[in-house]
């Protein structure tokens, strides 16, 4: 059993400043007993992926790198497990959008990329991202087996469910979602709605417990181009059975809490044994991209 948790915050140009206000919100968590602390989609910057510009592939960084310095220093100072999300330079031209466990050492533990990549208005990420090649495999920690997927992993319960399969203790979500400031309000209510409603699915249909971090507040892209993403906020951490542990009702930058318990995975298991009645020998279906 221990303290998770979550920081929803707004993010500048200015990437000496995001770094800077993340190790201050993880201190102050990690102040207030806190072991597992996670950051959003993409922390170091503005969310670059509302244009299609190849000066942003400046932005990216190597894995291990300086982020992975500076903010390893930070988790084996103040003794915490750190859930990052980085540009990754790869190799020349090869980025990928890569999430990165920092156990309490201060060593890289693992990381996962991303590997479902959207590409809608607002969110060009095939222009940036190649997609995620290491498969869904939990990463060994001090604290478990942390199943980490990135975005627009979180709509797809394949992700989760495999993640589940190959022994993760929690699906953590580092996200970066908002709505198109011209989008009216019924529309911004339903998106929100799905958004908070499939992942807690996820955790539900797995008895995991789920950790979504969102951004926080209006950004407009690298260029200041277009009406910008209103990132929604409304991080939150549910348990096993899909129930709150700690919810943000709003855009607010907060820091969120909740005791995890392991043992709440076994008990829900028990009583809800949907590994047991999963019929894998009608599942082939599922390896095809459409019909019967």
């Amino acid at each position: 059993m221990f303290k998770a948790a979550i920081i929803q915050q707004s993010f500048t140009r200015d990437i000496k400043f995001n770094t800077e206000k993340c190790a201050e919100n993880i201190k102050i968590a990690a102040k207030n007993g806190a072991k597992l602390i996670a950051l959003s989609e993409l922390h170091n910057s503005l969310y670059f992926c509302q244009s299609e510009d190849v000066s942003i592939f400046d932005l990216a960084e190597e894995i291990p790198g300086k982020s992975t310095e500076f903010f390893g220093k930070l988790a084996q100072d103040l003794n915490v497990v750190l859930v990052l999300s980085l540009f990754e330079r790869r190799a020349r031209g090869l980025y990928h959008n890569t999430a990165v466990v920092v156990e309490r050492t201060g060593e890289v533990a693992g990381i996962f990329r991303k590997m479902h990549i959207p590409e809608d208005p607002s969110f060009y990420e095939k222009f940036y991202f190649a997609p995620g090649d290491l498969g869904f495999k939990p990463i060994a920690t001090s604290l478990g087996k942390i199943g980490v997927l990135v975005c627009w992993d979180q709509w797809y319960p394949e992700a989760a469910r495999i993640m589940a399969l190959n022994g993760a203790e929690i699906l953590i979500y580092p996200t970066a979602i908002g709505w198109d400031p011209n989008d009216s309000l019924d529309e911004k209510n339903r998106q929100l709605d799905a958004w908070i409603t499939i992942q807690r699915s996820h955790g539900i249909a797995n008895a995991l417990p789920v950790l979504s971090i969102n951004r926080a507040g209006l950004e407009k892209g690298h260029n200041n181009e277009g009406c910008g993403i209103d990132f929604w906020g409304h991080s939150f951490i549910a348990g096993s059975q899909g129930e709150f542990l700690a919810r943000s009702t709003d855009q607010n930058e907060t820091i969120l809490y909740a005791e995890i318990n392991y043992s709440q995975i076994d008990r829900t298991r028990n009583i809800w044994p949907f590994l047991r009645d999963r019929r894998i020998d009608f599942y082939a279906d599922l390896l095809k991209r459409f019909g019967g």
